[in-house]
């Protein structure tokens, strides 16, 4: 299954977060991004996989961290993300059946049991890690995304030399 997959998307809170709403005094909203999946995406992408963000969220904190990370597809305000990936996937020229994708909770799960491989972080809503392929031993925010990142390269049989290009060649994320 994992050798197969060329698109690997995301959701972001619960996943490339820990699920957290923070605010300050000004009504500013944060996010914490773990930078282990930033890491882990960009591994993705020097192995030539396409990468994206599917979030039914809407803010200018994800949209840069999307950009830091070069994510191709960033797809906000999303609430039928099955209909999304299907799109994105057929104008990439591939099936569902070559998309990973990763999510917490019940927005995800159509998604989740359309795609070629599917996973959740550990802390994902129970009926969402009873759907998946995978459940990550790491918590959403906490490296859930880079530990299905190096189950993909390892399958892909490209871990150690994508991971050696990238951290001989500067600065990754």
């Amino acid at each position: 299954m994992l050798r197969q997959i060329q698109l690997f998307a995301t959701d972001v809170d619960g996943v490339l977060t820990d699920a957290g709403m923070y605010y300050s005094e000004s009504g500013d909203e944060w996010k914490k991004f773990n930078t282990r999946d930033g890491m882990g995406i960009k591994l993705l992408q020097k192995a030539g996989l396409i990468t994206a963000i599917v979030t039914q969220e809407r803010t200018r904190l994800v949209a840069r961290r999307a950009e830091k990370l070069a994510i191709p597809e960033l797809h906000q305000g999303v609430t039928d993300k099955l209909s999304l990936i299907r799109e994105m996937a057929a104008r990439h020229g591939l099936s569902l059946s070559q998309v990973a994708y990763i999510g917490d909770d019940v927005n995800d799960l159509e998604s989740l049991k359309a795609v070629g491989f599917s996973a959740s972080p550990a802390d994902g809503m129970p009926e969402i890690r009873r759907a998946v392929d995978y459940v990550c031993r790491k918590k959403g925010g906490e490296g859930a995304v880079r530990e299905l990142a190096d189950m993909i390269l390892e399958a892909q049989g490209q871990g150690s030399r994508v991971k050696f290009q990238v951290s001989s060649s500067g600065k990754p994320t």
